[in-house]
């Protein structure tokens, strides 16, 4: 028996280290549900991961207002929201900053996670934006589709993208991580749903933002402080 003991311990340990594992990606990819919740938003806390770096900003390093959002380009309320979104940043400009997390529900969004990784490789030739807005403004056509990969090669190629390096960096390990990362803050907040919103560190309840009435009303209540 006892020169099977060390066998035993070396089964032990992998069995364990293949346990952590496993629950590092699902915490990673944990899929809530998707629609917004109005209640409950919690507060980001004291220490948080910061997240993929460089994070995904859009606006000036010095607006006194800094909304961030965790988000999936396959939710419907992502979708309804980025019309709101981009309304509010052209009427606010400088005095408002956008940074834009990660946060792909897979189990109710099939193609949530293949969009996040397009973006994120557009991001990796400067065009995260460009392509994350093909993909909100593109979203109901994409979503329906069985095979995507064909839809967002051809969003690379209008945005001018090395087609073959896009391809490849969709599967890459720097596109794989900053997907965890951003996954990792969301679950840190207690992140539950997407579109969801914080405001100079303050969550933000649906109702407060679904509109750029009452987003307007949420920046403005910012800017007062």
């Amino acid at each position: 028996m006892k020169r099977f003991f060390p066998f035993a311990i070396i089964v032990i340990v992998l069995a364990g280290a293949l346990a952590a594992g496993w629950y590092w990606w699902k915490a990673a990819h944990k899929s809530p549900a998707s629609e917004p919740s109005n209640s409950g938003i919690p507060a980001v806390p004291t220490s948080a991961p910061a997240g993929a770096q460089p994070q995904h900003v859009r606006g000036s390093e010095t607006a006194p207002v800094t909304l961030e959002e965790f988000g999936d380009f396959e939710c419907p309320s992502c979708g309804l929201f980025y019309p709101v979104l981009k309304t509010i940043e052209g009427a606010y400009g400088s005095r408002l900053r956008v940074i834009f997390r990660e946060f792909p529900l897979t189990t109710p969004h099939p193609h949530a996670l293949a969009a996040a990784h397009a973006a994120e490789a557009a991001g990796l030739q400067g065009r995260f934006w460009e392509m994350h807005d093909l993909l909100y403004e593109n979203q109901e056509a994409w979503a329906k589709a069985f095979d995507v990969r064909p839809i967002f090669e051809g969003y690379a190629s209008k945005l001018g993208l090395d087609v073959e390096r896009f391809k490849q960096d969709q599967t890459s390990e720097a596109v794989d991580n900053r997907i965890f990362l951003d996954g990792l803050r969301a679950h840190s907040f207690g992140v539950q749903g997407t579109p969801t919103i914080y405001i100079n560190g303050r969550g933000i309840p649906y109702e407060e933002f679904r509109t750029v009435e009452a987003l307007r009303a949420s920046i403005d209540k910012a800017l007062a402080k």
